[in-house]
């Protein structure tokens, strides 16, 4: 049996974030921690791609990739539930989209999108209570990418 696991080395990897500025409180915490989290493990090259709302972080997402030819992707943002069901379906569909861009390019887009009730949930998942979500999704794309490294035997 062969075990793959990687370091948590991110020295020598690109990184592209895509911020929402929609619920910008609690976005701007996310970033902070996925910026801090990213320079704590190797201090890899980053650019941070800010965009209206969580609608519009596939695409950019998939141009960072194409153009800026990052390794992973740290998609954030915050969709809040209302009282309509238009906050399902807005995670549902930029979900789906960010899987069939990671699927189709190769490149890990890690999910740091929060989809909590209320306000207060957000900022609890933000570096309140609940630990730092931009944090987690950057250690998971630090943790994909270098995966990915060892197997395609990269630099």
């Amino acid at each position: 049996m062969e075990s793959i696991e990687a370091s948590m080395d991110a020295a020598g990897l690109r990184f592209g974030i895509v911020v929402a500025r929609w619920n910008e409180l609690v976005t701007k915490q996310l970033l902070e921690g996925a910026l801090e989290t990213l320079a704590g493990h190797g201090g890899p090259e980053v650019v941070v791609a800010h965009v209206p709302g969580a609608w519009e972080v596939p695409p950019v997402a998939k141009a960072l990739i194409e153009h800026r030819k990052v390794n992973a992707v740290v998609a954030l943002g915050c969709i809040i539930q209302g009282a309509t069901p238009h906050a399902g379906l807005l995670a549902a569909d930029v979900g789906s989209a960010l899987m069939q861009i990671q699927v189709e390019t190769g490149v890990p887009i890690a999910w740091g999108i929060l989809t909590p009730d209320t306000a207060e949930q957000a900022l609890e998942r933000a570096g309140l209570k609940m630990g730092n979500k931009g944090r987690e999704a950057a250690q998971a794309a630090i943790a994909a990418a270098a995966t990915l490294r060892l197997i395609r035997g990269t630099p």
